[in-house]
């Protein structure tokens, strides 16, 4: 929190980071190679409502917006720990994420087997 005792946008954008990561490249998928070449193209952060230190742990959910052939975005809803799903949340996010070949710099297509495994979680 800030001096105004506001969530630190910079804090955000890490517990965004912190969640994302395991969630997409965490060891327990070993066979999705998205961890090693994925770079953020895009964040966008929206703050609708108050998060505070006794709010914590706080509840994240993701999901996949949009999958394209090169990139695809993430979307987050913040809540403080034990608010309902369906109350509104604190923050609203999202994160475009594009396949990056590290060898040559480049950008590239996402395999069959990434697509597959982010499709699995396409917003309906």
């Amino acid at each position: 929190m800030d001096a105004f005792q506001h969530i630190n946008h910079a804090r955000m954008v890490t517990l965004l980071e912190e969640a994302r990561i395991p969630w997409l490249f965490g060891d327990e998928r070993p066979t999705v190679k998205l961890r090693t070449g994925c770079v953020l193209a895009d964040l966008r952060v929206q703050y609708k409502g108050q998060l505070r230190h006794e709010d914590t742990p706080l509840d994240v959910s993701m999901w996949i917006e949009r999958l394209r052939a090169v990139d695809f975005t993430v979307g987050y809803e913040v809540r403080a720990a034990g608010a309902a799903p369906d109350s509104p949340p604190a923050v609203i996010a999202s994160t475009q994420l594009a396949a990056f070949d590290i060898d040559t710099q480049r950008l590239r297509r996402l395999t069959a087997e990434e697509r597959d495994y982010l499709a699995l979680w396409l917003a309906d």
